[in-house]
């Protein structure tokens, strides 16, 4: 089994800045891609940014140049820094991990319980 623990959510200003971290935890041997997603009230989840173990970066249209995806590999911990933060980036921002390679079988698809960001205008 593999968990992902997010944390760092929380309530900011409009044109404020908060930092996400996601941490896994489990018999894991290595996680090449992890990720954030976020999904707003009535919208569909939605793809913020990933990162593979090497360090490749990809971000969604809406956050690129204000976010900043990064991970420690030995921790197996992903972070996300969010900066200029608008109301629009209000939502529940869930970590992800499409392929965790274990000691047994690999888990594909695993997701945090996601932690909400709120962006007051």
């Amino acid at each position: 089994q593999v968990q992902l623990v997010e944390s760092g959510g929380g309530l900011v200003q409009a044109g404020g800045s908060l930092r996400l971290s996601c941490a896994a935890s489990g018999v894991i041997f290595s996680i090449n891609t992890m990720g954030w997603y976020r999904q707003a009230p009535g919208k569909q989840r939605e793809l913020v940014a990933t990162i593979t173990s090497g360090g490749s970066t990809n971000y969604g249209d809406s956050v690129r140049g204000r976010f900043t995806i990064s991970r420690d590999n030995a921790k197996n911990t992903v972070y996300l820094q969010m900066n200029s933060l608008k109301p629009e980036d209000t939502a529940v921002y869930y970590c992800n991990a499409p392929r965790v390679i274990t000691t047994g079988r690999p888990i594909f698809d695993s997701w945090g319980q996601g932690t909400r960001v709120t962006v007051s205008s």
